[in-house]
């Protein structure tokens, strides 16, 4: 299976995804932004960083990319598509997940290894966990504050929309403890913590992050 990873001016982070899918027994597939090719991948991560720096709104230029463009296109088709922090920031501007990531509530850039709750079980980003599960990665960031309003809230409470949750402390104040959220058939899941830096033992608090990208091999095989 082939899983590409873009790199946008200002990625930090790809070359741990890279790691993390290779480590899960997937291909990565390295991706330029703005190349108007996809190079026949079975999944899409969108990795952390400050895509072009972040001088509009976190992830607003980099979701104009013309790779992104096709991303969005083939995610409506049933690609399963991960972002991560920034990359989590650019399926928000791009559309593909519903609500916006603004500054921490406390106005400092946090970076702490959290405690998350996964939610939902299901989607093609989650399956190798279980539902209420607690997994422990790494946080960094500074603009993470998931915010959408009361009625989008509700909705995605309703809907069984909320991915993963923070638990033992809420490190950016994102409204009801929102670490990530997903689209409405599970294949497009955003999260601002950082699973790619909790796939080894040498390097992370933990190996629970590895289940992201382990999940998705068996959401391809299985669709």
């Amino acid at each position: 299976m082939r899983i590409g990873v873009i790199t946008f001016p200002g990625s930090l982070d790809d070359v741990d995804a890279v790691r993390a899918v290779r480590l899960a027994g997937a291909e990565p597939v390295a991706l330029w932004h703005a190349d108007h090719d996809l190079r026949d991948v079975d999944a899409v991560v969108l990795p952390g960083g400050f895509s072009y720096g972040d001088y509009l709104r976190a992830g607003a230029i980099a979701a104009r990319a013309p790779l992104v463009q096709d991303v969005v296109d083939r995610a409506r088709q049933g690609m399963p598509v991960l972002g991560i922090c920034n990359g989590f920031q650019v399926l928000c501007e791009a559309g593909l997940l519903p609500g916006a990531l603004t500054r921490n509530s406390h106005l400092h850039f946090r970076n702490r290894d959290q405690q998350l709750r996964i939610e939902r079980a299901d989607t093609a980003w989650t399956g190798s966990y279980a539902e209420g599960q607690t997994i422990v990665v790494p946080v960094k960031n500074g603009e993470g504050r998931y915010v959408a309003a009361p009625a989008e809230l509700e909705r995605l409470e309703g809907e069984g929309r909320v991915a993963v949750r923070y638990v033992g402390g809420n490190p950016n104040g994102s409204l009801r403890d929102v670490a990530g959220v997903t689209s409405d058939d599970g294949r497009v899941v955003g999260l601002m913590p950082h699973p790619e830096h909790a796939v080894e033992d040498l390097t992370g608090p933990s190996t629970d992050g590895l289940g992201f990208f382990t999940s998705v091999l068996t959401a391809v095989v299985g669709a």
